[in-house]
């Protein structure tokens, strides 16, 4: 027989707890001559047993009822699989943890913020010490903080050499600016990157061209073309955010804007964008679009990772009707354009050992090219020349 206290200290179970139990009938005592409690060695296994059902997670009420009948198996598969959740939730926060610790890749997480809060990720980034061409490249890129730096170095290494960082030619370029009704005087290049096409604009308009980017490294790729192009007095080039553009209101005939659209969002570049035009004036845009309302689903899968704001042309010229622009004209990239862009890289990449990488950057550009060489059926870029409606 045991004394309250005795049990107690053999359950690790306070006193206040055996008498709750007593009173729910899980147990019972006897009382001795000197009044106290004394519980029998049934007690104790009943205890023990007890404990064991509430280890694996059920109620104290649920438990009473495995003690009083035979086990209801459907209450218990109710209960495994609410552990089960519970389980994969704290293992989602355990790895988060980890990841933020720096233990862990915080890929998914950079990817399920940027799919639901864009403008909420970048201003963490910031506040994470990353300028704001840091935090770009690496909602856009790398997209995990903790191998961000190797991983825009291995990518850095890849493109060395090359002209084009994405598809483009110099017959779409210059489709698209003869659809404009006139040649603007004044052009602004956002997101010029490496300045194939600022060169096009430069030498076909005779106006001045404005190309702005925020990697002062591809600037200085486009410098040296300027001057061995000899179009000096007919471009000028800045180094600055496409999120804050340092101009007057106002000040452009046209915007070009080749593939850079998707980094601040397309509708978001759309609408701040369009102050900097003159009225009636002009933009010039690309933008990745779904050709099918039914992508197969690698591809679905693959772009929904990469660019979740894809959409269809229906779509895409609805939010750009909205934003107070007329369409003037649309088509898609050519093919050649495309190939201007895959068939330099792919040789590239044939020169290259995946051991002497130290990030995903190869791996992640050797996936793009091959979802693009086998579902470009499924989409594309497509060229909008609009202009701007406003007064």
């Amino acid at each position: 027989m045991y004394r309250i206290s005795e049990l107690a200290l053999k359950v690790g179970l306070s006193r206040s707890t055996l008498l709750y139990y007593e009173k729910l009938g899980l147990i019972s005592s006897k009382r001795q001559a000197n009044g106290y409690r004394a519980y029998s060695e049934h007690d104790l296994q009943q205890l023990k047993l007890l404990q064991q059902l509430q280890a694996g997670g059920l109620t104290l009420k649920e438990c009473q009822a495995c003690l009083d009948t035979r086990i209801d198996r459907a209450l218990l598969l109710e209960r495994l699989q609410s552990l089960e959740q519970e389980i994969a939730h704290k293992q989602q926060s355990r790895d988060l943890l980890a990841a933020m610790l720096g233990k862990a890749s915080m890929r998914g997480w950079h990817q399920a913020l940027e799919s639901q809060a864009p403008g909420a990720h970048l201003a963490w980034l910031l506040k994470q010490g990353f300028n704001e061409k840091q935090a770009l490249r690496l909602k856009w890129l790398s997209k995990d903080m903790n191998e961000h730096d190797h991983y825009m170095a291995d990518f850095e290494r890849i493109f060395d050499g090359l002209d084009r960082l994405g598809p483009g030619s110099a017959e779409d370029t210059l489709a698209a600016l003869n659809a404009l009704p006139a040649v603007p005087k004044t052009l602004l290049d956002i997101g010029c990157g490496r300045g194939v096409s600022t060169l096009l604009l430069a030498q076909h308009t005779q106006g001045l061209v404005t190309a702005v980017d925020n990697d002062e490294y591809s600037l200085a790729h486009l410098r040296a073309a300027v001057t061995t192009h000899a179009v000096e007095h007919h471009v000028r080039l800045l180094c600055a955010s496409m999120t804050a553009l340092p101009f007057e209101g106002r000040s452009f005939d046209a915007i070009w804007a080749e593939g850079s659209a998707y980094i601040m969002g397309f509708c978001n570049a759309l609408k701040s964008w369009r102050r900097f035009i003159k009225p009636q004036g002009f933009l010039v845009v690309s933008d990745l679009i779904w050709l099918t309302d039914s992508p197969r689903s690698e591809a679905s899968s693959f772009w929904q990772k990469n660019y979740p704001d894809m959409t269809t042309l229906e779509n895409r010229v609805s939010s750009i009707t909205s934003q107070g622009y007329r369409v003037v004209c649309s088509f898609p990239l050519s093919r050649h354009a495309w190939e201007n862009y895959l068939n330099p890289l792919r040789e590239k990449i044939a020169e290259l050992c995946a051991e002497d990488f130290s990030s995903k950057a190869l791996a992640d550009i050797k996936d793009e090219i091959d979802i693009h060489e086998r579902f470009l059926d499924d989409y594309g870029y497509q060229f909008f020349v609009l202009q701007n409606n406003g007064a």
